[in-house]
């Protein structure tokens, strides 16, 4: 009873009052970095090669116009992010798409080489504490000798099985990471989540980098009880850098609080929690998150081009954010059994096909290891992964959910590497210690990376990914000069954006999205962009405006009173109907099919458009008419690279497989569909078989071919 006590304590304290077993000459620190190093450069060599050439879809364009003008994006905000963007966008090399690009790979990089220094920092930490547990429970001298034989290297070859058992998992770790499908997908584009990534991986290291040196420091000193100071820079610094990273992509960053927490109860005990200390933590971190979303007010200020949310007021910054408009997306309970699904797909193929039989064991290895010999590990192992699925299992939205899960990946990575050091251990126990035999042992730590790289690279290689920018070239190619462009599409949108106002291409045509309308620092946006759009229909702007204001201030209240809620519905379908109207007056006006979608939002909007004009599908849009008579569709000229022909690869669940490829087909769907009403048969084939060569399942495509022709053999044989 007495000696399980004792052990309670030396465990609460997280220290140890026996010497450290892994000295700087077993594992050498500029071996260590070596090992980062290479993983760094193999990894930027890996990403600049499948770095995307141009804007991307999501959030690539709207987050490259921010940079590049020092503005506000979608909440919340990401000021630490458009900042070193920016001057990313200011180096002098290839398109500023690309020069955003490339700070995302370096970002990445960088953040797998982190992870190598962290896995080794657990790896070493963990030799020592068992060492210094095994020479704690062995009292007599003798037993303290066999303990020292069996721990500490008796020839060459010992020293280098321990090198190895530290290196080659850290090494591993690192690759693993890099090649992963989340991290290697964001490493090519712009993207705020490999920074994010990067940060935390570098508070984790600080943190256990205290973490060891305190466990040293009590070893050699023999006060177990005692607080050490020493090493409090770590801590602190960590502690800055959390609130700076807090300035990316804060959700993520905050979910791994409870994970460091662990590792800091496990170190200093309770009574760290009650300390000074803590609160000179916070307070440094609570500062630099101050100084960095300081940047949001500043930029708004300064009228950018992009300035989402306009955060000058505090109720303005306090819902930027905080990412008040995206409360929507959460379902506590209803979705939880679709996104855990979701998760174990997400994370089933970090690893591609072939890597996910061997990562999966070597994940319940690592547990079973860590559990055993390395508890502090274990728990923030299960800490990190319980604590991201809590939060991000009750959120719904699609295009980069797996974003969310980078600190449970990034958990499952360490499970990996101690799954790889219990297996090199096993291995190196029962063969002969000859260079010859560690060879193949070092080399065996390589496999799962390589299997990682080739299964994921078909789908993370974007070198020609030229999607985004087809897309809007396919629908700007048929939009005649000044003619007005609606939509709610997003994926249009974004790289719109980017076409217009960092290419300044196209800056006649005024891409209007019916969707951010809700917002009035968007009608700000659109009044700055197309001057004359909003002076042709001020008086339906003042009076949606007006409604916008209040029901941004409590949209509670227009809950409540169904009245208020009729109100602003009509004005916002008053002002759309009047953008039509007024414009159709000097020029065409277009549409994007997504508008067909009667959402709850564009329901009247949308049934007042069929009702009212004909919709002909010109490429990838409707032009309206307000007549019904045949107007020639043209020819479509699409550009499709990358789309169906086999140089790129995309999961079901991909963007452009769910949201871009149906506009695709779709709209030569609709093609064929208004040539055969045109009496114009062999026309609307053409178009159906386009569709169907870009998705051979395409059902309705093929009952629409078998349709035409039949009408085209029933011409044929009633011809005289």
């Amino acid at each position: 009873m007495a000696n399980d006590l004792h052990r309670n304590r030396r465990h609460a304290a997280g220290t140890s009052t026996a010497a450290p077993a892994t000295s700087p000459e077993l594992v050498p620190t500029r071996l260590v970095l070596f090992c980062a190093g290479a993983v760094f450069c193999v990894s930027l060599l890996l990403y600049v090669w499948t770095l995307a050439p141009t804007v991307t879809l999501i959030d690539s364009g709207e987050l490259i116009v921010a940079a590049r003008n020092l503005g506000v994006a979608h909440p919340p905000g990401f000021p630490l992010y458009l900042i070193l963007a920016h001057l990313a966008s200011l180096v002098p090399l290839g398109n500023i798409a690309v020069r955003i690009h490339f700070a995302s790979a370096v970002f990445a990089a960088l953040a797998s080489a982190m992870l190598t220094l962290v896995m080794a920092e657990l790896l070493i930490t963990t030799q020592s504490v068992a060492a210094a547990e095994d020479r704690g429970r062995n009292n007599s001298l003798r037993s303290a000798r066999k303990a020292r034989a069996t721990t500490a290297p008796a020839s060459l070859n010992d020293m280098a099985s321990s090198k190895l058992i530290v290196l080659i998992p850290a090494l591993a770790s690192g690759l693993v990471m890099a090649f992963s499908r989340t991290l290697w997908s964001y490493a090519t584009i712009a993207e705020v989540y490999t920074l994010n990534t990067l940060l935390v991986l570098i508070i984790f290291f600080l943190i256990l980098r205290w973490r060891r040196r305190i466990i040293e420091a009590r070893a050699r000193t023999g006060a177990a009880n005692v607080p050490i100071l020493d090493y409090d820079y770590l801590l602190y610094s960590a502690a800055v850098l959390f609130g700076l990273a807090l300035g990316v992509h804060h959700v993520t960053v905050g979910l791994t609080l409870p994970a460091l927490a662990v590792i800091v109860y496990r170190t200093q005990g309770p009574r760290f929690f009650v300390s000074a200390r803590i609160l000179y933590a916070a307070v440094l971190s609570f500062a630099a998150l101050l100084a960095v979303y300081t940047y949001l007010p500043l930029a708004a200020a300064r009228a950018p081009i992009l300035n989402w949310g306009d955060p000058r007021s505090l109720h303005a910054i306090w819902s930027h954010i905080t990412g008040k408009q995206y409360q929507v997306f959460f379902s506590l309970a209803s979705q939880s059994g679709t996104q855990l699904l979701e998760f174990g797909k997400l994370a089933a193929r970090q690893l591609g096909p072939w890597g996910f039989p061997l990562g999966a064991v070597l994940v319940i290895a690592g547990l079973a290891n860590t559990f055993k010999h390395a508890r502090t590990t274990f728990w923030m192992i299960i800490v990190m992964v319980v604590c991201d699925m809590a939060y991000s299992l009750s959120y719904t939205i699609e295009e980069d959910k797996d974003a969310y899960y980078l600190p449970a990946f990034i958990a499952l990575i360490v499970a990996i590497g101690f799954g790889l050091r219990w297996l090199l251990r096993y291995a190196l126990a029962r063969l002969p210690l000859a260079w010859r035999s560690l060879v193949p042992v070092a080399l065996a730590g390589l496999v799962l990376p390589a299997l990682a790289l080739a299964g994921n690279w078909a789908y993370d290689n974007r070198r020609h990914y030229w999607i985004a920018q087809d897309y809007i070239d396919n629908i700007l190619g048929v939009v005649e000069p000044n003619s007005l462009l609606l939509n709610q599409d997003w994926q249009v949108q974004s790289p719109m954006l980017y076409t217009r106002e960092v290419e300044q291409r196209r800056r006649d045509v005024k891409a209007v999205d019916l969707n951010l309308m809700n917002h009035s620092w968007y009608i700000d946006y659109l009044r700055a962009a197309y001057p004359d759009l909003m002076q042709r229909s001020r008086d339906k702007v003042d009076a949606f405006v007006t409604q916008l204001v209040l029901w941004e201030h409590d949209p509670a209240s227009f809950q409540r009173d169904p009245a208020r809620l009729r109100v602003i519905n009509f004005t916002f379908n008053e002002l759309c109907q009047a953008f039509v109207t007024n414009e159709l007056k000097v020029a065409p006006v277009y549409i994007t099919t997504d508008l067909l979608e009667r959402t709850p939002q564009n329901k009247e909007v949308t049934e007042w458009l069929i009702k009212k004009y004909q919709l002909v599908p010109r490429g990838l849009v409707f032009r309206l008419f307000e007549d019904q008579d045949y107007h020639a569709p043209g020819e479509p000229f699409l550009r499709t690279r990358g789309l169906a022909d086999g140089t790129l690869s995309f999961e079901k669940d991909d963007v452009v497989r769910l949201k871009v490829l149906p506009v695709y087909t779709g709209m030569l769907v609709n093609r064929g569909r208004y040539l055969a009403a045109a009496n114009q048969p062999a026309y609307a084939i053409e178009a159906y078989r386009q569709a169907l060569k870009l998705d051979p399942d395409l059902e309705v495509a093929r009952q629409e071919l078998d349709k035409s022709l039949d009408k085209m053999r029933d011409a044929e044989t009633t011809r005289p």
